[in-house]
């Protein structure tokens, strides 16, 4: 039974107990936030709010101002803007993304340059890290998890209308604009709670991953979002302890997890389709 004993050793850190806490809710948060990003088509905004926050995160630490405090106002006010110039302008949100995402990136890269590293590792900024997880990186991953869940019951039909039928919505009298804001504003704060497990080059992966298998096998939409919550959430626990055991960055592993869950999902599902067009054959 050595292996079940080292399997286990990990679990003696406090560091590594809350690694786990934090990877595997951040795994639920992902996937609940990614079915709604996957299904409007923008996954790219991802990629983006996560380069922008970590202009934040640079510049918050060079000041020594709280990180979460700094780089909320930053990625948010990031949100904001997108949501403003895509509008305003007529300017595809894509491109929006790619020009206020991408500078602000840029910015966190030449005051890093300039004033050097201070604070938290930015090597885990960039691919995230199981060491230095505080109890209040866990408390915060939570608190964004439970205001996630409570803003996805409370606005359910309203982001489902305007997720699938923009339009109407807005023909009824929703306002799809607000409604995109509230969403930038849940991702801006998911991925900054997420940050230091996952890494600024790898959350787009954990966003969208899981929210592409749960669409693959999940019959319904109600049934996509807790399966893709529950699918991040495995991946997130699975991938921290992998990371641990190969000693290899969190979210590099977490994502490598998601993949393989992904490969597994898309044989499944080909060989259903395979089946049923079979079946449908020979019935005729």
């Amino acid at each position: 039974m050595n292996w079940l004993s080292s399997l286990l050793t990990p679990f003696d850190y406090t560091f590594f107990v809350n690694g786990c806490i934090v990877a595997t809710v951040a795994g639920a948060l992902c996937g609940t936030t990614g079915v709604y990003i996957t299904l409007r088509g923008m996954s790219y905004i991802g990629h983006g709010l996560s380069h922008a926050i970590f202009g934040g995160f640079v510049a918050a630490s060079i000041i020594q101002f709280n990180y979460y405090l700094g780089a909320g106002v930053w990625g948010i006010a990031s949100a904001m803007m997108i949501t403003r110039v895509a509008r305003s302008r007529g300017i595809g949100s894509d491109a929006a993304i790619g020009v206020i995402t991408t500078a602000s990136f840029a910015l966190g890269v030449a005051l890093l340059t300039v004033f050097g590293s201070r604070g938290p590792s930015f090597d885990a900024a960039l691919f995230g890290s199981i060491v230095g997880v505080r109890p209040i990186d866990v408390w915060v991953v939570v608190g964004v998890t439970a205001l996630t869940v409570v803003i996805v019951i409370v606005r359910y039909r309203a982001l489902l209308f305007t997720t699938f039928d923009p339009e109407v919505a807005q023909a009824s009298g929703l306002s799809v604009a607000r409604m995109d804001l509230l969403l930038m504003t849940v991702l801006a704060l998911a991925i900054l709670s997420t940050l230091t497990i996952i890494g600024v080059t790898l959350v787009a992966a954990t966003l969208v991953v899981p929210a592409v298998i749960a669409r693959m096998i999940a019959p319904t939409f109600a049934h996509m979002v807790p399966l893709a919550a529950g699918i991040g959430a495995v991946a997130g626990f699975f991938g921290m302890n992998l990371s641990y055991h190969a000693d290899v960055p969190s979210g590099t592993m977490i994502v490598l997890v998601g993949a393989a869950l992904f490969a597994v999902a898309y044989l499944f599902t080909s060989n259903r389709h395979r089946t049923r067009r079979a079946a449908g054959a020979l019935a005729r």
